[in-house]
């Protein structure tokens, strides 16, 4: 009995542990040791969480029926297993992040530049969710509330259907077009458009249309406040340039091209015959264009993009102190059409699951004073859209749900709206 568990596996590989390490100590050979910290470690075992959490989701299955769960190994629960069934179950053994987390809604603008920062902190906020708001974004969001509120302020309406938001949507990009137009300026102007295959939403911050010597050219504008009193890293900078070229190519496109409305259909579901609600009706009625239904809508805001410019090659972005908003810098840079695509081409790749996320550089990581976060136009704001000339500017706010009067504000300024929710 003795001498079975003497001679048992586990005992010898103990004792050829013990041998190498009394060789070592003997011909004096140093193996060296590396400590690691509690943050290192606190990082480790997020990564094995990350790494369970992945692996309990090649094991979920779909039923045929079309529920989602983890499969028991009972055929009866999901319907007669078959070759067939086999087969499709490992088609959807591993489900990209798009499709988990932007199916039927789009990638935002700022899940792109999120991404070129760090592709794995998007993959943790996705799966661990989001960290809490800071101090530093809440400023950042009140300053762009306060510019907004400078040309339009702000009415409350409820919305029935989906169909009815995205009516809302287009209504508002008509709104601040002609505001721009007009005024030559309007600011939170949604977009929305087919990127190599896969459909973008966001809001420009802000487009101005100086008159020139030479004419109009319209320029895109976007704001950033700082808590510090000078301008960030380069890789916040490149972040924000990122940002404008993608509201630059989108708005291009929107300008030059057809919008492709059917495929608009049948990705996010929506009927183009559906009736809208009667606010909804009633506003389109005092944008000076009624409409019954979302197709109308959608031909309406199609004319619309045809008679708008494409915007010029010069970017600005602008830095502002969040303690008194007081201008630190402008950066003015032109637009690079080769290099915008090849950003996006990679974070698709991470977005439909073609490779897994990567981390920041070392070297980026070290050279920023502060998060990313705090200085790119915070997540609302691809949540703030507008709305169509109504004839006084009021700005309408979704707040999902139900019906509520349709109230217009006396002031004299542009109507928009704003949707609370994705």
């Amino acid at each position: 009995m003795t001498d079975s568990a003497t001679n048992s596996p586990r005992n010898q590989i103990i004792n050829k542990s013990n041998d190498i390490i009394d060789a070592t100590e003997q011909h004096g050979i140093e193996i060296p040791i590396e400590i690691v910290s509690e943050e290192e470690m606190a990082v480790i075992e997020a990564a094995f969480s990350l790494a369970s959490a992945a692996r309990r989701s090649f094991l979920c299955t779909r039923p045929s029926r079309g529920l989602s769960s983890c499969s028991s190994g009972n055929s009866e629960d999901s319907g007669r297993v078959n070759k067939k069934n086999k087969t499709k179950t490992k088609s959807v053994m591993f489900d990209s992040l798009l499709n988990r987390f932007r199916k039927k809604r789009g990638l935002y603008v700022t899940d792109i530049t999120a991404t070129e920062w760090c592709e794995k902190q998007m993959e943790f906020g996705l799966l661990f969710g989001k960290p809490e708001i800071t101090s530093a974004m809440k400023a950042g969001i009140a300053r762009h509330a306060k510019l907004e509120e400078e040309v339009t302020k702000k009415v409350e309406v409820r919305v029935e259907t989906l169909e009815d938001i995205w009516a809302l949507k287009f209504i508002n990009f008509t709104i601040c077009a002609n505001q721009l137009m007009f005024e030559g300026l309007t600011r939170e102007l949604p977009v929305v458009g087919l990127v190599q295959g896969v459909w973008m939403v966001g809001v420009i911050d802000e487009l101005r249309m100086p008159v020139t010597e030479t004419g109009r050219n319209l320029i895109l504008v976007d704001t950033k406040t700082r808590r510090q009193p000078r301008i960030p890293a380069e890789p916040q900078c490149r972040n924000g340039r990122l940002q404008l070229m993608c509201y630059k190519y989108l708005w291009d496109k929107l300008v030059s091209d057809i919008f492709p409305s059917k495929q608009f259909y049948d990705y996010f579901s929506l009927d183009p015959e559906h009736t809208l609600s009667d606010d909804i009706k009633m506003s389109t009625a005092e944008a000076g264009f009624p409409a019954e239904t979302l197709g109308e809508v959608v031909n309406y805001f199609r004319n619309v993009c045809l008679t708008l410019p494409p915007a010029h090659d010069q970017l600005l972005l602008r830095y502002e102190l969040q303690k008194d908003n007081s201008l630190i810098a402008e950066d003015e840079f032109s637009y690079d059409d080769d290099w915008l695509k090849g950003q996006i081409s990679s974070s698709l790749e991470f977005w439909q699951g073609q490779r897994e996320a990567k981390y920041v550089p070392e070297n980026e990581y070290e050279a920023n004073d502060q998060s990313p976060m705090v200085d790119v136009a915070p997540g609302a704001s691809d949540k703030m859209m507008k709305s169509s000339h109504l004839k006084r500017n009021t700005y309408l706010m979704l707040t999902g749900g139900g019906m509520e009067k349709f109230v217009l504000n006396s002031a004299k300024r542009e109507v928009k709206l704003d949707i609370l929710n994705d």
